[in-house]
């Protein structure tokens, strides 16, 4: 996100986001009176259920560098839609990380399990694996995952190589690599002449097994689900109340 950008004031129905701070700093703030501020390495889940409206704001860098995350959003169950809003900051010491293949490969489970390594408990209503993976040259990793959820790779360094043998494919840096439902694992590694590490986030989720019908911010199972909401936004109701009238101290902040 460039200096003086960001997103100030917004609406959200409906589904879980998963905010990764990778360099600089953002503000968050919503109109139930919640603030906080993420820095490099920290993570906030933040669960929209039946309402929220609020502000993310990266904060300008003194050497005037961009701030750079990454947002996943995670689908919320059709009975799980209108539950209250929450939050949690996962900080980045609270990160486990391990290493592996004799140190050439870390991975830092942000949500999960690796190598017999749990990552912090309850952080999002439906069940999703996170992987922050770093491959050194020479370095390879099989990394299981539950039989028959949906994953995908984000390269974020680097070039890195998925898969075996005739099935090897080796993917550049910010590309996104969707693997097949069967199977148990994703084996990825880094050749040992490369001149660089590969880095990736690894994400993979229960399939929920519903209808998604997405319109801006607001991810419901049907039409008429996002026809209400928008309309609850627009009313001030429903989950919306606290909307009337509110206005971020972090939005003003936005260059226009």
């Amino acid at each position: 996100v460039s200096p003086g950008a960001g997103f100030p004031d917004h609406p959200h129905r409906g589904q879980e986001t998963i905010t990764y701070m990778l360099s600089g700093v953002a503000d968050h703030e919503d109109f139930a009176g919640n603030k906080g501020t993420i820095e490099e390495g920290d993570l906030q889940f933040m669960t929209a259920g039946r309402g929220i409206v609020h502000s993310e704001m990266p904060r300008p860098n003194e050497d005037g560098k961009p701030a750079v995350g990454m947002q996943l959003w995670v689908d919320l169950p059709e009975k799980l839609k209108l539950v209250e809003p929450r939050y949690r900051d996962l900080r980045a010491k609270e990160i486990p990380t391990i290493n592996v293949d004799d140190g050439k490969v870390t991975v830092k489970i942000i949500s999960g399990k690796s190598h017999g390594t749990d990552s912090v408990k309850d952080l999002a209503y439906t069940p999703v694996y996170i992987f922050d993976i770093n491959i050194s040259p020479g370095g390879k990793i099989s990394q299981e995952l539950p039989a028959g959820w949906n994953a995908f790779a984000y390269t974020l360094e680097g070039s890195t190589s998925f898969g075996q043998n005739q099935d090897q494919t080796t993917v550049g840096k910010y590309h996104n690599v969707v693997f097949e439902q069967k199977g148990e694992s994703v084996v990825a590694e880094v050749a040992e002449a490369a001149k660089e590490d590969g880095r990736f986030f690894l994400v993979a989720g229960l399939p929920l097994d519903q209808e998604v019908v997405q319109y801006g911010p607001f991810v419901l199972n049907s039409k008429e689900g996002v026809y209400q909401a928008m309309m609850d936004f627009q009313t001030n109701s429903n989950g919306f109340e606290r909307a009337k009238g509110w206005r971020s101290e972090i939005g003003k902040s936005m260059v226009h």
